[in-house]
């Protein structure tokens, strides 16, 4: 599986170790560097090439929306501030997302699974398109396959999910931010930091719980506008 690279501008040592955790938690992110200014991050992308960064606004010598306004062919950007106010100018500059600090691990998965749905849309020169309807899981001591069109839903328990299909259940020792990448992101979306739904298992919906199959699922609050992109 092919990893998204990524670098974060932002001169507060606390956001840099906290976006630093996020990012070694989710599997299709590879960081390849920090940067306390827009300036060092300008030299660095003059000879290298990533698809998303994490900006900070309030930085020193050049703030972080002039710096993105002198990209000509910017990757993929969240930006990360603690100030509301410029969320319109940074969408107007076509921005993957806006967080405001401080936001949770569940909030900031949301943002990079945007970026990685939209990298995963694009397919690259010579690369073939993604045909796989199923994925092995380590079940008793063996790998078993599961076919994507089966799995109703994933709950997490732990250090293990609970993979529910349409006639069986499977125990696998994985969490759920390793399946999550495992899945395709147009068909599976996950609604609450325990559980990840099928898209074409949904019967219905409210802003609080999910029917798939027959079964109720919580939203988590963190999680509410993935249902409403649905």
């Amino acid at each position: 599986m092919s990893k998204i690279t990524c670098i974060i501008i932002e001169d507060e040592p606390l956001a840099v170790k906290v976006l630093k955790d996020y990012i070694a938690e989710v599997p299709f992110l590879d960081l390849q560097g920090t940067f306390k200014d827009a300036i060092l991050a300008t030299d660095y992308l003059r000879h290298h090439t990533v698809e998303l960064m994490f900006l900070d606004i309030h930085l020193p010598k050049l703030k972080g929306m002039a710096f993105l306004k002198t990209l000509s062919h910017p990757p993929a950007v969240i930006i990360t501030t603690a100030y509301h106010q410029y969320a319109v100018e940074g969408f107007d500059l076509n921005v993957t997302d806006y967080l405001l600090k401080p936001f949770e691990f569940e909030r900031f998965l949301i943002a990079v699974t945007k970026v990685k749905t939209t990298t995963k849309a694009i397919p690259q020169a010579n690369e073939p398109i993604e045909t796989k309807d199923f994925v092995f899981l380590n079940v008793q001591k063996k790998k078993v396959k599961v076919l994507f069109t089966e799995i109703v839903y994933i709950e997490s328990q732990r250090e293990y999910i609970k993979i529910v299909c349409n006639k069986k259940e499977y125990l696998s020792k994985i969490s759920t931010h390793e399946i999550e990448a495992l899945l395709p992101a147009n068909r599976f979306k996950r609604i609450h930091r325990s559980f990840i739904i099928a898209v074409e298992k949904i019967e219905s919906y409210t802003a609080e719980v999910v029917e798939v199959n027959g079964v109720t699922i919580p939203i988590g609050r963190g999680y509410r506008e993935v249902i409403e992109n649905l």
